[in-house]
């Protein structure tokens, strides 16, 4: 009989069962699929890599600094900013304090007026100063919290409404203002992504730590049905007898954790990528790139495009490019189609990519938990006898919420058992 379970082999999952190893227990990790990873997966596609979905990995994240080794990740940066279509062209808008020569060109580019500035700031402000416990309080819509600091032009309307709907997968400003407060903290503290061996090095790097520390990860290997008998619990596993232990933590994604523990399904958010290859960038810049031409759905899909090789050039063969475009997957509504998604790229580079190919299309129908206001406080590990759930379901809806959840989920395992580890600290 093992000490723990863990089921499911993303990032809390891995998380948790390296602490848990380290710690000297004895941990087996339940894994359905092929690989680590969950929604962290990489796939070479045609001498391409591709993320499932477009990620981006932000090196401010405290519990990612905790976890792996950025350095080994060698980590390939974006610019922080973002690049918007107007009706006049193209303008682009950069970090005033990393960028400052950029800061005239902003005040040109007609996006930028002093009353969105000082609203900006005034509302920006106490994310650099305050724990999250404290944004939280009083909280409201996101939308409700730039009205009432009048932020309403088109800084607000171009720029960040386009840029934060791909971001939280969703455009109707409904998400926590806490938690995007929150984000835009680790915009400004980090310089978000992406490794050269693509996302799925994060959790690679984290199995191979759980591995080293003893941890036995078992891929290909879907957990069914849990139940207590006696001091045990008992899993059953898809293939050959089922897998005893003292405890159990599952650490699955939105879509498998009502089935495994009968918690309510989370509220979730989708996404659809588009991956296109060309021989020519439309654009030299690395840029995010969203269309600030209308509110809503605006003139198309896309909520953002950018060519992945500028920053990553191993994502693609040498002499060819990699370009991303992601739209919103509304769930019981309409994906966007190959036809609309082109006219719309077209329309935001200004250039003809009839010639591209399309690579791969990827609808994660559960790419985020929602995260509606008001936030409420990070969700106890504990939710039976000697049963867990660590997620960022549990948490916040980022990297940042899923490796803090399964630290908390090793954290109420080690003191269950009755070890006083400090293995995993506080996450905030």
């Amino acid at each position: 009989m093992h000490d723990v379970i863990v089921i499911g082999a993303g990032l809390a999952g891995l998380r948790c069962a390296g602490l848990l190893s380290a710690r000297g227990l004895d941990v087996v990790v339940l894994e359905a699929a092929d690989a680590v990873g969950g929604r962290q997966r990489t796939d070479i596609v045609d001498g391409f890599r591709l993320d499932r979905g477009f990620q981006v990995l932000n090196p401010a994240y405290p519990a990612l600094r905790r976890s792996v080794d950025l350095d080994a990740l060698a980590l390939r940066s974006f610019p922080v900013g973002v690049r918007v279509r107007t009706a006049e062209g193209m303008a682009e808008l950069r970090h005033p304090l990393r960028y400052p020569q950029s800061i005239a060109a902003s005040l040109r580019s007609g996006l930028v007026n002093t009353r969105d500035a000082v609203a900006l700031a005034r509302w920006a402000a106490p994310a650099l100063v305050h724990p999250l416990s404290r944004l939280a309080r009083n909280d409201v819509a996101v939308r409700e919290g730039w009205d009432a600091v009048g932020l309403s032009g088109p800084l607000r309307t171009a720029v960040l409404e386009p840029f934060l709907a791909g971001v939280l997968a969703e455009r109707r400003g409904e998400t926590s203002e806490a938690f995007v407060r929150l984000l835009v903290r680790y915009f400004v503290l980090g310089r978000p992504g992406l490794p050269a061996q693509g996302i799925a090095a994060v959790p690679e790097h984290l199995a191979a730590h759980a591995r080293a520390a003893g941890a036995d990860i078992r891929l290909g290997t879907s957990a069914g049905r849990i139940s207590a008998l006696g001091e045990e619990i008992r899993a059953e596993v898809s293939e050959g007898d089922s897998v005893r232990a003292a405890r159990v933590v599952v650490a699955v994604g939105p879509d498998a954790v009502t089935d495994l523990t009968g918690l309510a399904r989370p509220t979730t958010n989708g996404l659809q990528t588009w991956w296109f290859a060309a021989a020519e960038p439309p654009t030299a810049s690395a840029s995010l790139t969203v269309d600030g031409r209308g509110r809503g759905r605006g003139r198309g899909p896309v909520v953002n495009t950018v060519v992945m090789t500028h920053t990553v050039p191993s994502y693609a063969p040498a002499g060819r490019h990699l370009i991303a475009a992601t739209c919103l997957l509304p769930r019981g509504g309409d994906p966007a189609e190959e036809l609309e998604v082109r006219r719309h790229l077209s329309e935001i580079w200004g250039a003809d990519i009839s010639a591209w190919e399309l690579l791969r299309r990827d609808d994660i129908t559960d790419a985020l938990p929602a995260q509606p206001a008001p936030l409420g406080a990070a969700r106890s590990p504990r939710y039976a006898e000697r049963l867990y759930v660590a997620g960022d379901h549990r948490d916040t809806a980022s990297i940042q919420g899923a490796l803090a959840s399964g630290e908390r989920a090793a954290r109420a395992v080690l003191n269950d058992a009755g070890s006083s580890s400090s293995a995993a600290s506080p996450h905030r």
